[in-house]
């Protein structure tokens, strides 16, 4: 594949934004300072850039992942992605003109072909309801292939379920001294990494977002996942280039090697 010019930009825990062949396409949007137990503790609010954009994708139903008031941030016409099911689970969703995907479903936008893949990690609106929704992740295709990969624990067949791509979009982290199931860590997120074989990977999900009264607990698993990612991806995976971007960075994996 080549990648012809595609733009990532890291706003913050899961939001980046994915311009490839003059289409943009932004990634579970979270554009507030605080929300429930959480406060963002570094990195400046995205600016009004980050909410144009032709299509959300929104890979689970977790509020800091699906976040309805950031997705009131976006034009009236914005297409919201969500996981099947999604308009059942959570039905104010029908106020934003949506799309449900199942995993191995596509969606044309604009020049871009959007492919949902599976993601290992419970996906429920919790704890509202009980409606069960899959969690995903996405593959964009256009000029390159990137891959958002959500929220996800590492299962069998990853590489063969997300198919050949260009640049990997990888959690690493999470928002809390301790990352549950359905999770990457950094060392994983390296092994995962290994296995899908892209040329270009920016890690994402970590130092944004902290519970309100515990910065001083495990303050390392905030500050150093993106750098400790650095270091196996450097070991597991020697052939790909590692982007560790700062909170509303961008990098044009054309230029980057």
């Amino acid at each position: 594949m080549s990648s012809a010019g595609t733009v990532i930009t890291w706003w913050g825990h899961a939001t980046c934004t994915v311009e490839d062949s003059g289409t943009r396409v932004l990634t579970d949007p979270l554009f507030v300072r605080r929300f429930a137990h959480l406060r963002r503790r570094r990195g400046a609010l995205p600016t009004a850039e980050a909410a144009r954009a032709d299509a959300v994708l929104i890979s689970h139903l977790h509020s800091d992942h699906l976040h309805l008031p950031s997705l009131s941030r976006l034009a009236p016409d914005t297409l919201v992605v969500v996981p099947r099911g999604a308009l059942r689970a959570v039905p104010a969703l029908r106020r934003f003109r949506t799309a449900e995907l199942a995993a191995d479903e596509t969606l044309r936008v604009g020049a871009l072909t959007v492919r949902a893949v599976h993601a290992e990690h419970d996906g429920r609106r919790l704890p509202i309801g009980p409606h069960r929704c899959p969690a995903l992740g996405y593959v964009v295709e256009g000029a390159s292939a990137t891959y958002f990969a959500g929220d996800t624990g590492h299962y069998d067949r990853m590489a063969e379920t997300v198919g050949p791509i260009d640049t990997a979009l990888l959690p690493v982290g999470g928002w809390g001294p301790n990352l549950g199931p359905g999770h990457l860590d950094a060392g994983r997120a390296a092994q995962a990494l290994a296995e899908l074989d892209p040329r270009h990977a920016v890690p994402v999900h970590y130092g944004t977002y902290w519970p309100i009264g515990l910065d001083g607990v495990r303050p390392h698993e905030f500050h150093a996942p993106g750098a400790e990612f650095v270091r196996k991806a450097a070991v597991l995976a020697p052939k790909v280039a590692v982007h560790r971007l700062e909170h509303g960075e961008s990098v044009r994996t054309e230029d980057a090697r």
